[in-house]
């Protein structure tokens, strides 16, 4: 980041490059209004941290007249899409979104993140703003083109790495609750701290989250999972009370009983660093959510006897299950994307269990079959899930987890279970035997598929014919001699 301000100035100038600035700037100067490039833009500028595709721009008048005009003085004229209750308009440049808006001062309804809106100056915007690094703003007139305008010392704030909020803390989360969770988004995004002033107003204001939609919610949990180390932000959602009231399966995570001298780990932590071991692994946000969910079922199953001591027997079933009405909560996409979560969560623990027995070749099988295609991100996930502080046991681990995945390719090269379709089907059975549609052709079929499951024949049509004839006969069903 530049220190002194002659520096400042031209690097400044600089970071408008881009040609859309300039014809911008050209068409306010035409429509007599001034505007500016503000909040996300110029924070990643100055951090020297590549930007999103997308810029913010506010105009001193309509944001939408100004729109519209740099969309005339473009080469391609492109289509300007208008959202006339928000006063905003948008378009497409070079791989862009360009985004306009009018200066505006806001009023908020208590039960409501939508603003009551009335036109207002630069500064009505500035303090509308969520914090002092997103208020910062370029000039685009001609008078002082490039020239920074910091009327709460955002600089100084991304030197310290800290989130504060332009205004009163109380009056910016209550207003728009969803700031909360965009402070310990950025936070965890840039590894900034946030004040203390404001930390506690998100403690005291955690309730207001109600009223943002899930949707929204689920945006900035996944932006925060999406990052290097997500536990940095999950910590502050539990710390301030936003986690109970978002993801509470988690929090019930967050104790440790004792019982007759017995204690079992704290899953909650234990979530969280397995969440962090992941990312290295993957930046696929749906295998992070599988790992975040994997041991949501542990709460409720807890069980404490004598000869075992603390047990959670069932958990990935059940966990699996809540899966889905977590999912469903917080209006997260019931498609493919859930059921292969709650997949990964049903999975979770068979490689760790191959892993400290004796790999078979039949319970490889078995793995492969329930796991199909996704056997390679269920092998990440429970290799995340290695935590132990102890080097000869993480050494061992990771060692075994290298036999299973050995012994994964060797058995599916050999057996084909990953996309396994049994070598008869229903209807060559019905003909086998002359039998209409019954009970009887699915037993048959899982009798076929668990004797290859289990090694007891090859994965291969005559071996599952003979099997089907010999089956067959058991249940008492007679040989159609007529098939060929």
């Amino acid at each position: 980041m530049a220190k002194n301000n002659k520096k400042v100035i031209v690097n400044y100038t600089q970071a408008l490059h881009n040609p859309i600035f300039k014809i911008i700037s050209q068409a306010a100067q035409e429509l007599s209004v001034d505007c500016y490039v503000i909040g996300g833009f110029v924070r990643d500028y100055l951090l020297e941290r590549d930007f999103k595709k997308d810029i913010d721009i506010v105009a001193i008048g309509s944001g939408i007249e100004l729109a519209l005009k740099v969309s005339e003085l473009l080469p391609h004229q492109p289509k300007v899409q208008v959202f006339k209750n928000y006063g905003t308009a948008m378009l497409r440049y070079d791989d862009m979104d360009v985004e306009f808006v009018g200066a505006r001062k806001e009023s908020y309804s208590f039960d409501s993140r939508n603003p009551l809106v009335e036109n207002g100056s630069l500064q009505d915007d500035q303090n509308r703003r969520d914090f002092t690094i997103n208020a910062m703003a370029f000039s685009l007139n001609d008078a002082n083109y490039g020239e920074l305008v910091d009327p709460f010392n955002g600089v100084k704030d991304l030197e310290n790495k800290i989130i504060r909020t332009p205004l009163n803390a109380d009056i910016t989360f209550s207003d728009d609750p969803l700031r909360m969770m965009r402070a310990i988004r950025f936070a965890t995004q840039l590894d900034f701290t946030i004040e203390q002033e404001a930390i506690a107003s998100i403690t005291k204001n955690c309730e207001r989250i109600s009223i943002i939609s899930g949707e929204r919610i689920v945006d900035e949990l996944n932006k925060i999972l999406s990052t290097p180390k997500p536990s940095i932000g999950f910590i502050l959602l539990y710390q301030t009370g936003l986690l109970d009231l978002i993801l509470p399966e988690l929090t019930a995570l967050n104790q440790v009983e004792e019982m007759e001298g017995h204690t079992h780990k704290n899953n909650f932590y234990h979530t969280l660093e397995v969440v962090d071991n992941i990312c290295p692994n993957t930046n696929d946000v749906w295998l992070r959510w599988a790992a975040l969910l994997h041991d949501i079922g542990k709460a409720p199953t807890k069980k404490f006897n004598k000869k075992q001591g603390w047990t959670f027997h069932g958990h990935e079933f059940l966990g699996g299950k809540m899966v889905k009405q977590l999912f469903e909560r917080l209006h997260l996409p019931l498609n493919h994307k859930m059921k292969y979560v709650a997949k990964l969560v049903m999975l979770s623990s068979r490689p760790i269990v191959l892993a400290q027995d004796i790999v078979t070749d039949s319970a490889v099988r078995r793995l492969l079959f329930d796991s199909g295609e996704d056997i390679e991100d269920l092998m990440t996930l429970c290799e995340a899930d290695i935590t132990t502080k102890n080097p000869g046991k993480f050494k061992k681990y990771h060692q075994n987890f290298k036999i299973v995945r050995q012994k994964i390719v060797e058995v599916e090269e050999r057996d084909h279970v990953r996309q396994f379709q049994p070598p008869i089907s229903g209807e060559e059975i019905m003909q086998l035997f002359n039998l209409k549609p019954s009970k009887e052709i699915g037993v048959l079929k899982e009798a076929v598929k668990e004797a290859i499951l289990e090694g007891e024949i090859p994965n291969e049509y005559e071996a599952a014919y003979q099997f089907i004839l010999k089956r067959g006969a058991k249940l008492g069903l007679t040989e159609n001699k007529g098939v060929v």
